[in-house]
């Protein structure tokens, strides 16, 4: 009976190949629907993971302006803020929107990070990333290491969230623009993933993913990580005083371009 059935599919498939070499019009329709169908319930399944994904990961190292996002987005106000030790979470309304985010604030100490990362990494339909772009060139490592970390973790790398770098401080002298330390970082974690990848064993002992960032052969490139999308931009969320408005106008609007 097995056999039987197995010769009738070869028979089948050998007319369908037969029919499509001959370019008989109704074989080639006939796969052509039948490949459009497949495609639809493929971006019909990941665009209902996405939808089930409402949460914002705040993520980035101690005092890089996590909180003080937080606090912009969900609360609509200003606050000195402190090296939090807890996660934050609560409801931001998309401008324009009749829609809803779950921002949440992952604390960015060393000891705290990544298991709160592994708490809400599935939630995640963006991640932004926070970098204090006045003090970067003394942080590179740490700041590298953790992005890193991040992009290369088992469940993101899967999901494929749009990602944001937002170079915060903005207002600082000492700042630097978006450009220098998309560069910067892209040296530090080209040197990183040399590093990684030489001690594989170790970090799969640690219960990290070494996926291999990138192309291989070539430097390390945030545009190679297609199909993963990751954006730089500018912001100041502090402002002068607390009545002035952060500038975190191109970061709002990524948030309404991901809902």
């Amino acid at each position: 009976m097995g056999a039987s059935i197995q010769e009738q599919i070869l028979q089948y498939a050998n007319i369908l190949t037969d029919n499509v070499q001959k370019q008989d019009p109704t074989t080639i329709g006939i796969l052509v629907a039948i490949l459009v169908v497949l495609l639809t319930i493929v971006l019909l399944v990941c665009r209902g993971k996405s939808n089930k994904r409402s949460g914002v990961l705040v993520l980035g190292i101690c005092e890089s302006g996590k909180t003080l996002l937080y606090t912009r987005l969900v609360h609509q106000n200003y606050t000195d803020t402190f090296t939090s030790i807890a996660s934050n979470s609560g409801s931001y309304q998309v401008q324009g929107k009749n829609k809803s985010l779950r921002i949440i604030d992952v604390p960015g100490h060393e000891r705290l990070r990544q298991t709160m990362l592994n708490q809400y990494k599935s939630l995640a339909r963006g991640i932004i990333f926070m970098v204090d772009s006045s003090t970067l060139q003394k942080e590179i490592k740490d700041v590298a290491d953790f992005l890193y970390t991040a992009l290369s973790d088992s469940v993101i790398s899967y999901n494929i969230p749009p990602v944001l770098i937002a170079c915060n401080k903005q207002d600082l002298l000492t700042s630097k623009g978006a450009e220098v330390i998309r560069s910067q970082l892209e040296k530090e974690m080209n040197t990183l993933r040399v590093t990684r990848s030489a001690s594989l064993q170790q970090i799969e002992s640690s219960g990290n993913n070494n996926t291999f960032l990138g192309k291989r052969n070539k430097d390390f490139s945030f545009d190679d990580l297609k199909p993963m999308k990751v954006d730089f931009v500018e912001c100041s969320l502090k402002g002068k005083n607390a009545e002035s408005k952060p500038e975190m106008k191109d970061l709002e609007d990524w948030l309404i371009k991901i809902a």
